[in-house]
């Protein structure tokens, strides 16, 4: 099972190289249910992991100058705050029980789930929709910047992304394509680096609580998924971004559909 592991690990690099997400959503089920590794715990890791490969996918990208930074600052700076004040004071403040339809009980874990998979859902029709325009965004054309609505979509998402606690790169490479009119692989090179910053700023955090961290498995995964990221960039230079865009749509769409029949019908009951 822990061969099974590092080869997912892998798939997780891959993912980021080819889309600029899938980061979250792939990494905790895979450190719980094929490395056995607590939940609370796995999310911690995950933190670790996507930041880092992000962070060197993202450098990968800079280099092919596929990277905005001052979209990178615009939106990261509020993105970062909002997520920083989510989870230190919004969070705590949702009961543990929220209400009950019949025998299921929406309990804290699973409403953020199903939050987490609307999100997800509405994103990808958004995706799948725009990337049926073949002339909506030029490539080559110079940024326009909107300085307002880039720094709110940075706030709403690192409001969402602090809920649902994951990287949060399914955000923020649709509010950068289709509200801010970025092409799509200048923007998954844009969301690799504000993944980096929200993510390894979060195991910080994390760092400072009682959990004891395996370092030896943390590095290993990291290392497989760092191998990953940069299979994953080089299949994006074979693939044209309005086919990138409709897959990443339809990727987002069945894990979202997914996550709601798996919080409705097989509930974990344990906290995300």
């Amino acid at each position: 099972m822990e061969i099974l592991g590092y080869v997912l690990a892998a798939i997780v690099g891959i993912s980021l190289g080819l889309i600029g997400s899938g980061g979250s959503i792939l990494t905790v089920p895979i450190l719980v249910y094929v490395m056995a590794v607590n939940p609370v715990l796995a999310t911690a890791y995950s933190l670790f992991i996507v930041g880092s490969t992000a962070l060197v996918g993202g450098v990968q990208s800079a280099i092919q100058k596929k990277v905005d930074f001052k979209t990178v600052l615009i939106f990261g700076i509020p993105s970062i705050a909002a997520v920083y004040a989510t989870r230190m004071w919004l969070v705590p403040l949702i009961p543990k029980e929220l209400f009950s339809i019949g025998a299921l009980v929406i309990t804290k874990p699973i409403a953020l789930m199903l939050l987490f998979a609307v999100v997800m859902i509405l994103a990808s029709i958004s995706m799948i929709k725009s990337g049926k325009k073949k002339d909506e965004v030029d490539e080559n054309a110079p940024m326009r910047y909107n300085y307002r609505m880039i720094l709110l979509e940075g706030a709403v998402v690192g409001l969402l992304t602090g809920l649902v606690g994951a990287g949060g790169g399914f955000l923020i490479i649709p509010a950068l394509v289709i509200l801010a009119r970025m092409p799509m692989k200048l923007a998954v090179g844009t969301s690799l680096f504000i993944i980096t910053a929200k993510s390894l700023i979060g195991f910080i955090g994390d760092l400072q609580g009682s959990q004891i961290i395996d370092w030896k498995l943390l590095g290993s995964f990291t290392g497989f998924a760092v191998v990953g990221i940069f299979i994953g960039i080089y299949l994006s230079k074979k693939i044209s971004g309005d086919k990138l865009k409709k897959a990443f749509g339809w990727f987002v769409l069945v894990m979202g559909i997914y996550i709601i029949i798996k919080e409705i019908f097989f509930p974990t009951g344990g906290e995300h």
